[in-house]
């Protein structure tokens, strides 16, 4: 058995939204943090040179090319990171027996469901993301079976980097009135909860590899967000309700994104806390 103290744990892509999180979450671990300016995981090379020389326990993979819009007109540099890194990964956490928590997205399915994703439901992206999202899923399982993990997520935000949260404060800022998609649905999730559940993972000794979903609990559309957001943030910007087909994007967004949460509740005994609870803590400190 592991000792909690003992575990030696990898974050890239730790200066991200989660990445920095778990930073935190994990202080009381060996915990080492990289991101591009010290470990390019696209150059082979250089991550063979990076394992080589440190070992790992756990290897955390946070790092993705998350510009759903942008990708599908770079396609390339989109795969370079979302799949063919991931396998490079998993070929070097394979070598150095080490386990690996991958995080994935609810763009691998197509949006056009009614009731919660399982795990086990089929996978249909629609976009480039979701498309090499998936293939590096594939990787972890195909190359790494129990040792890896791929965690799900969606509508992922947090106090650092740039997410819709941060982008309504400033918007309610700056205008008097802003337009929000009200027919999206999904989970709004906070990213210090995901680090807060993979951190119980970690500390629970329990490894159970495979596929799970987490999000802050509850369902909520873009515009419930907005409007919770101007809300908590003492903001009198008007949020006005719009259709999906009134704010045209580059790339198709899932109409439905909510996933079920069982499996790593049932799992591993995590918190799931209702999407406003996490919101107000995480602009309640923002404000203070």
């Amino acid at each position: 058995m592991m000792v909690k103290n003992e575990i030696s744990i990898l974050v890239i892509g730790c200066r991200g939204q989660l990445g920095t999180e778990l930073m935190s979450a994990l202080r009381c671990h060996r915990v080492t943090g990289v991101d591009i300016d010290t470990l390019d995981i696209t150059d082979i090379d250089a991550v063979r040179r990076f394992f080589d020389l440190y070992g790992f326990d756990i290897v955390i993979n946070c790092a993705a090319f998350v510009a759903v819009d942008a990708a599908e007109s770079r396609p390339d540099e989109c795969a370079a990171l979302n799949d063919t890194a991931v396998a490079t990964l998993c070929n070097a956490c394979k070598r150095q027996h080490s386990r690996m928590i991958h995080i994935s997205t609810d763009y691998v399915f197509d949006g056009k469901a009614s009731v919660p994703y399982t795990e086990d439901e089929p996978t249909a992206p629609t976009t480039v993301y979701g498309a090499t999202k998936l293939a590096g899923e594939h990787h972890v399982k195909q190359l790494l079976g129990n040792d890896g993990m791929v965690i799900r997520t969606a509508w992922l935000y947090s106090s650092h980097g740039n997410n819709f949260v941060k982008t309504m404060q400033r918007l309610g800022r700056e205008r008097e009135r802003v337009n929000v998609v009200v027919d999206q649905i999904g989970s709004p999730t906070s990213a210090a909860s995901l680090a807060g559940a993979i951190a119980t993972i970690i500390d629970s000794n329990k490894w159970q590899g495979g596929i799970y979903h987490y999000t802050d609990e509850g369902v909520a559309s873009w515009y419930d967000l907005a409007v919770a957001v101007m809300e908590l943030s003492g903001l009198s910007c008007q949020v006005m309700p719009v259709n999906t087909d009134e704010y045209p994007t580059t790339a198709v967004r899932p109409r439905y994104s909510v996933l079920d949460k069982h499996k790593i509740r049932d799992t591993y005994g995590v918190e799931t806390p209702h999407w406003r609870l996490a919101l107000k803590r995480v602009l309640v400190g923002d404000l203070l």
